[in-house]
């Protein structure tokens, strides 16, 4: 598959440009700011719930793939995220990119008053324009992706995303980027699938983890299929591990992550 990165970056920004054009960002900034001030503690920690999970499981709501399609086209994030809650995830990742994706920003706030663990809005995060959008709709953390953006607009989207009382989840996928770690950074995860093709390759988490800071929470993201994988990653210094295919390409995926973290903690 062609390196469609760059695609998707330049279409996320003509993307910002319409919604700016309908929604100024003073009024978005007005919005944030009142949801702030109506709920000023923040109450779920995306980091901490991670920590103290017996299973580490991000569970990811994801219609759609570039590479291999419709996964669940009519997919309910509510009864999902319900489901997933109930059946042992320890935060929930709900992708809100459109056209690669078919997730929308309304999916969290559809999802957001049935759980009480945390959301991230995973997207390709490059302005803070979506940061405000991330506050206002109940996402309790942001994806902020290493190949996306320079060192100095990861900083101050990191800065700015904790302003927000956001958490925030740096992926990188290489050495080269590790250096992307720093101030403002919550968890740092691995993304065991190349942004630009699309392969996937677990064993790209086991490559850098000892290249990593063991003072983060450190996340292993897609490609993980096995009980035992997820087991082998913790020993190599991970606690979280973001899966989302897994689950969603099967009729009911709650109940297929019940059993998945049955046998990751009890195998």
């Amino acid at each position: 598959m062609k390196d469609i990165l760059e695609e998707i970056v330049a279409h996320k920004r003509m993307e910002l440009a319409e919604q700016k054009s309908v929604m100024p960002y003073s009024m978005l900034l007005s919005q944030a700011g009142k949801v702030m001030d109506a709920s000023p503690v923040k109450q779920r920690s995306m980091a901490e719930s991670i920590s103290k999970s017996a299973s580490g499981i991000i569970a990811e709501f994801k219609r759609h793939s570039p590479s291999k399609g419709w996964i669940k086209e009519n997919g309910k994030p509510d009864r999902i995220a319900l489901s997933y809650e109930k059946h042992g995830a320890s935060a929930i990742s709900i992708l809100t990119d459109f056209t690669y994706f078919g997730g929308t920003i309304h999916d969290i706030v559809e999802a957001r008053p049935m759980v009480h663990i945390p959301i991230l809005r995973k997207d390709f995060i490059i302005d803070e324009y979506q940061l405000l959008q991330a506050k206002i709709i109940g996402a309790d953390a942001v994806l902020l992706i290493a190949a996306d953006l320079t060192k100095e607009e990861c900083r101050s989207l990191a800065a700015s995303a904790h302003d927000l009382q956001l958490e925030t989840l740096l992926e990188i996928h290489s050495e080269s980027e590790l250096d992307y770690v720093g101030d403002h950074i919550d968890m740092v995860g691995v993304n065991n699938r190349h942004l630009g093709t699309f392969q996937t390759d677990v064993d790209n988490s086991f490559r850098l983890a000892a290249q990593l800071p063991s003072d983060y929470v450190l996340v292993s993201e897609s490609g993980i299929s096995a009980p035992q994988t997820i087991r082998q990653l913790r020993q190599a210094g991970f606690s979280g591990f973001l899966i989302g295919e897994r689950f969603m390409k099967t009729e009911d995926p709650g109940s297929t992550l019940g059993i998945f973290v049955d046998a990751v903690v009890n195998g």
